[in-house]
């Protein structure tokens, strides 16, 4: 491979490389190209320096067409004060910006005069040395000359041979063309192309209509939905309907802050919205013994009696609806049994855990706390319970547990007081009741106690 590689897409000999154009339109773009060269303010603004030249445009001599050296086409160029064109080119030339200078188009400069002649006795050589310079036969006038980058104002120098001959090539607006069939020139539509001073003469100025100074300004569409202005326009209710928009979206911002401290604040505090009975009263014996749990000081005045509860108020019962009973056709109204609702619940639940003593007449049935009391210890000597002091120093009787009889398998009697005296004595439950081998009778009136269940009771009784 070589160094570089190939060529993408080389060009061919069957590349389309001209366009076909209509020959009244090619004829229509060289005439103006020939047309703008002679108005010297377009060819000043293509950037040829013309402004010593004695006429635009410039026609010289057929004995310009004679010289054969570069330094006699120089001295007519000075002649002709168009050298300083020439020097524009000199000082132009410069690398191409881009890729195209690895395209074999590194160099660029500026364009220079052209120089349009009939017959070349010599010229063509003499001015093909200087940069910028170009000579062309005017009936082989080609567009792109003319006219370079499509842009028509580029500096011809004609000689007087050549420029009577155009004439004849594309003819006037009063005799045809010699060279080219059926061509006329293209005639313009003002004779007189300062537009400004045409309407600003007197003529004009006494007929048309004087100026109309008001100023109509429409109203700017605006959309209602975006400007509250506009909107206040069209609605007049928009304005309080947004005020109180905010007011209620500042309220709820409000409420919800509230709520969100509330929620954040003191676990007990979320206790009173707690509708759930059973979960209440679970979750309130849990809160308490957290909170008993991390106040050891707290623990020790418990123990102690010392500790002071906080004050809570007694909560009332709430009163159920009556219940309906039916006794076949006819209704019967019925109390239905009071029973605590969450609130009452959660203060039995903290008078059972801090205060001592029995709860009040009314209250559930709450377990009992205060003072703690210590265990009965047994006697190591006896192996019997010791008795327990009381709040005088003296012991405390307790009463002797029930044992079972070995013989008919059922409990023993518990001894009268008198025969008791100075015993301990522990608070039990109910004796248990034997199991009788004879059947029970299914009739309530038929069921007669034994004479062994009767004698606990005639001791109890005593």
């Amino acid at each position: 491979m070589c160094r570089g590689g190939r060529m993408f897409a080389p060009t061919r000999v069957w590349r389309r490389w001209h366009r076909k154009a209509n020959v009244t339109q090619r004829r229509y773009a060289m005439v103006s190209a020939i047309a703008a060269s002679g108005s010297p303010a377009l060819v000043m603004s293509k950037g040829h320096i013309i402004q010593e030249t004695p006429e635009v445009p410039l026609v010289v001599g057929d004995k310009v067409e004679e010289a054969k050296t570069t330094k006699e086409a120089m001295m007519f160029l000075r002649k002709c004060r168009a050298w300083s064109d020439v020097l524009k080119v000199y000082k132009s030339k410069r690398f191409r910006a881009g890729v195209g200078k690895m395209r074999n188009r590194r160099r660029i400069q500026r364009t220079g005069p052209l120089i349009v002649y009939n017959k070349d006795q010599g010229l063509v050589k003499a001015f093909r040395g200087i940069p910028g310079a170009d000579t062309i036969q005017v009936k082989k006038l080609n567009l792109l000359k003319l006219a370079p980058g499509g842009h028509v104002g580029r500096f011809v120098i004609w000689t007087e041979s050549a420029f009577r001959k155009l004439d004849k090539l594309y003819g006037t607006w009063r005799k045809p063309s010699k060279f080219k069939t059926n061509y006329n020139l293209p005639t313009p539509k003002m004779t007189n192309t300062d537009l400004m001073r045409i309407i600003q003469s007197d003529e004009i100025q006494n007929v048309i209509k004087r100026p109309n100074r008001k100023v109509l300004r429409r109203n700017p569409k605006l959309n209602p939905l975006t400007n509250k202005k506009y909107m206040g326009k069209l609605n007049p209710y928009a304005n309080v309907e947004r005020k109180l928009s905010q007011h209620y979206q500042k309220i709820k911002i409000e409420r919800k802050e509230i709520s969100r401290k509330k929620k954040t604040g003191f676990f007990l505090s979320m206790l009173m919205n707690v509708k759930n009975l059973y979960f209440l009263t679970y979750f309130y014996k849990f809160a308490l013994h957290c909170f008993l749990n991390f106040q050891p000081e707290f623990q020790k005045r418990r123990r102690q009696g010392t500790a002071i509860p906080p004050k809570m108020k007694e909560p009332r019962e709430k009163v159920e609806p009556k219940k309906i009973k039916f006794i076949g056709k006819k209704m019967k109204r019925t109390k239905k049994t009071k029973s605590g609702d969450a609130a009452a619940m959660k203060g039995k639940l903290h008078k059972a855990l801090f205060k001592p003593g029995k709860p009040k007449p009314g209250a559930s049935k709450g377990v009992k706390t205060g003072k703690t009391k210590p265990l009965p210890s047994k006697d190591s000597k006896t192996g019997k319970a010791k008795p327990l002091p009381s709040k005088d120093g003296k012991t405390k009787k307790t009463k002797p547990l029930p044992t079972k009889d070995g013989k008919t398998g059922g409990t023993k009697p518990v001894p009268s007081k008198a025969k008791q005296v100075g015993k301990p004595k522990i608070e039990t439950s109910k004796p248990a009741i034997p199991k009788l081998s004879q059947p029970k009778s299914t009739h309530k009136k038929d069921a007669k106690p034994t004479p062994k269940q009767d004698k606990p009771k005639q001791a109890a009784a005593k």
